[in-house]
């Protein structure tokens, strides 16, 4: 009975609490990457006005584009749509079977055609293309007098553009293009076939959205040596932005500024599609991979998703209050600026019964991971059950 005792006072001192988890980030400030994450240091009762947003606007760097609305440095030759290398194009010439057909944009980026010098067309409108062409003719001396002429789009191909900036997966993304063995061939027939799949918009989802703290008064794009800043924050107010054609060769990055915009926090047509949760809510810890439903404790959660609404699809709240009432929540998050890891903790309950919660119920980021810990009742349970196991086991035994 002797080993019995000192056993369950090894085992009911291990229900003692073990503390919250360090922090390095949140070591060096009141808060890390969002302000939602600071320690809760007031009690309910003293529970203020909500300032989370606040904090974290106060330490934004000022926005680089110009006044709101405006696109900044967007010269005409952007919009609109424009060829891409490999795109494939008709051209018809008057009645001239010679020269009209099919063609290809090539690899430099010029339709080239016989007996005629290559024409720029990369970044350039049909129209320009056919008034490049017509040009060409007469000079050539192949015709007397401008022919009639028409270039029209085919077939749109993938274009090849690098993302990088405060997008969460930043790579250099295929746009467009046949997917797999995929081929409209209606749209392929219909001359003057366009596609929104070479937007912009698109390949910002693609390289997982723009983060919380991007600045998109003034998202970059690089094209044939030159810069061009576009203003896209009308997009979160229903407005439209300048969501351009891309290019085979172009560049984009979106400047962060340094901060945490709540109200970035949201569906949008660059905001990421959703939010891929990792959970675990194991009473006890699993022997093998079935039990504890690997693979199938991945959630897809809408973006703009909180702490709180996590819990809750966890199965973490609710149930008899006797046993559940004080269950803790787990957020393992990482700060996509500093890349620093951040583990918080908070007690389910308390912050379910606060006026202020919302000051301190983080928003999910994409990879973010969260696990519950059961109540103190039901470890003393857990407890309760493992020592009448070792209890039989020693009666046995003797």
């Amino acid at each position: 009975m002797k080993r019995l005792s000192t056993l369950s006072f090894v085992l009911l001192a291990s229900c003692a609490a073990t503390g919250h988890p360090d922090n390095i980030e949140t070591k060096s400030g009141d808060y890390g990457y969002q302000a939602q994450y600071r320690d809760i240091e007031v009690s309910r009762a003293d529970a203020g006005f909500l300032k989370s947003a606040r904090l974290n606007s106060e330490i934004c760097l000022p926005y680089r584009g110009g006044a709101y609305g405006k696109a900044s440095g967007v010269a005409h030759i952007l919009l609109g749509e424009k060829l891409s290398r490999n795109d494939l194009i008709e051209v018809r010439i008057g009645s001239d079977e010679d020269l009209g057909g099919n063609y290809v944009i090539s690899r430099d980026g010029t339709l080239k055609m016989p007996f005629l010098p290559p024409i720029r067309a990369q970044g350039r409108s049909t129209a320009d293309v056919e008034r490049d062409l017509k040009t060409i003719l007469i000079e050539k001396q192949l015709y007397d007098t401008p022919p009639s002429v028409s270039v029209r789009i085919k077939d749109v191909a993938s274009a090849l553009v690098g993302v990088s900036g405060a997008v969460f997966e930043p790579h250099q993304v295929e746009l467009g293009g046949v997917v797999g063995d995929q081929r409209d061939v209606g749209r392929q027939e219909a001359l003057g076939a366009s596609t929104e799949a070479r937007n912009l918009s698109v390949a910002l989802r693609a390289t997982g959205g723009v983060r919380p703290d991007a600045d998109l008064s003034a998202v970059e794009l690089r094209r044939n040596g030159r810069l061009y800043k576009l203003d896209l924050r009308g997009v979160f107010d229903g407005h439209n932005m300048v969501d351009v054609m891309l290019l085979t060769g172009d560049q984009i990055f979106v400047p962060s500024r340094q901060c945490f915009q709540d109200d970035l926090m949201r569906p949008s047509p660059i905001s990421p599609p959703g939010v891929t949760v990792f959970m675990s809510n194991l009473t006890q810890p699993a022997s093998g991979n079935a039990i504890s439903a690997i693979s199938r404790n991945v959630r897809e959660m809408p973006y703009g998703t909180r702490y709180l609404q996590a819990i809750v699809d966890l199965n973490c709240v609710g149930g008899s209050r006797a046993t559940s009432a004080h269950r803790s929540g787990i957020l393992l998050s990482r700060n996509p600026v500093s890349k620093v890891s951040i583990a918080i903790e908070r007690d389910i309950e308390d912050m379910l019964r606060r006026a202020d919660r919302d000051d301190y119920d983080p928003f999910i980021l994409p990879g973010d991971s969260v696990a519950c810990y059961d109540s103190t009742i039901t470890n003393i349970a857990e407890v309760a059950r493992v020592l009448g196991l070792i209890g039989l086991g020693l009666l046995l035994n003797d």
